[in-house]
């Protein structure tokens, strides 16, 4: 018996990128995502600047998702949105949306909690589809978050481990803006490392009891290398920029793979997901392929369009949800703060 399609508008706000996306069941139509250029000249995200960039770039996006997949309003099922976690006034554009036109429309509105989505990602279809089995360990590393999941079932997770302060995207920025990168930095980075030699510098790595992590001590160690380094010879970092960015993400890297593989040991489990824009990461992809011939491992990284923020994977929530028919109300409101599982 043939399932029944069903067409979701999936709208994602939670930072600095507008994104909506169609999906006709658990397959992606459309997944548009309009990025803010404004906040380079901060070296950072500026809250107030994303929430207004959100207002001016939500209409032409979702128009364009829906334009692109073909469908007519009309035809929609159900509309998917993040509640967060997230910046407040982003999120309330995403949600101020999808309520009123859920309620335009008389359809049924479903809430997303956006580190699920990183981690349900995995679970879009694909022509040549590989998805994680459950239970699966799932590490979401991203700009705003780096935590270690087990995974049991689609709204079953349990958080193992998570930065007690910076995020690693985070960390990568930082140590960027430190090195007189412009931002986003994470990219530039991994670019530069390419020509540098990962042992030329040594960085501490924190001593963080568990599966928990810590960055911020990281990046004090790096700006005092650096502040030293630069008093002896002002031309330091032009010079050794290559092995800086090597030595850094080397160590960036060592710290996420110790700690899931301590992970992966403890709970016995060999399905490694990996999610979240520092999924990207070349240094960490190639780390995962050697991982599963030293260590037994089989990991699943998703494309990088479903690794960084966009409404593809709060689509694929929202399918799961709409076949549970786990629906929010009109008076569901955002939370910048949002635990996996919690209501």
């Amino acid at each position: 018996m043939k399932t029944q399609k069903k067409y979701i508008l999936a709208i994602e706000s939670s930072c600095d990128d507008t994104s909506a996306a169609v999906l006709s069941n658990d397959t992606v139509l459309s997944n548009v995502v309009a990025t803010q250029e404004v906040h380079k000249d901060y070296g950072g995200v500026v809250p107030e600047l994303a929430s207004r960039a959100h207002q001016q770039n939500i209409i032409p996006v979702v128009h364009q998702a829906l334009a692109k997949a073909n469908i007519d309003k009309k035809q929609l099922s159900a509309i998917a949105f993040t509640q967060g976690p997230g910046l407040m006034g982003s999120l309330l554009v995403g949600t101020s949306f999808a309520k009123s036109m859920a309620l335009g429309l008389d359809i049924p509105l479903i809430s997303v909690n956006h580190m699920q989505a990183h981690i349900l990602s995995h679970f879009i279809r694909e022509d040549n589809p590989s998805m994680p089995p459950f239970p699966f360990l799932a590490m979401t590393v991203s700009g705003g978050h780096t935590q270690i999941v087990r995974v049991n079932d689609y709204f079953d997770m349990k958080v193992l481990g998570e930065t007690l302060d910076d995020a690693v995207g985070e960390a990568f920025d930082k140590s960027a803006k430190l090195l007189g990168l412009s931002y986003p930095g994470g990219p530039l980075i991994d670019q530069h490392a390419q020509k540098g030699n990962p042992q030329a510098f040594t960085f501490p790595k924190p001593k963080v009891a568990g599966l928990d992590f810590s960055f911020s001590g990281l990046k004090t160690s790096i700006l005092y290398f650096l502040q030293q380094k630069t008093k002896e010879d002002p031309g330091f970092i032009e010079t050794h920029l290559a092995d800086l960015c090597a030595a850094i993400q080397h160590t960036i890297v060592d710290i996420l793979l110790d700690k899931l593989k301590l992970a992966a040991s403890q709970q016995k489990i060999t399905q490694i997901a990996i999610g979240g824009g520092v999924a990207a990461n070349s240094l960490l992809r190639k780390r995962l392929k050697e991982a599963e011939k030293n260590w037994g491992w089989t990991t699943y990284i998703p494309k990088f369009e479903y690794c960084t923020d966009n409404a593809a994977m709060i689509g694929i929530v929202g399918y799961f949800k709409l076949l549970k028919q786990d629906f929010a109300q009109q008076n569901t409101t955002v939370k910048a703060r949002f635990l996996l599982n919690e209501e």
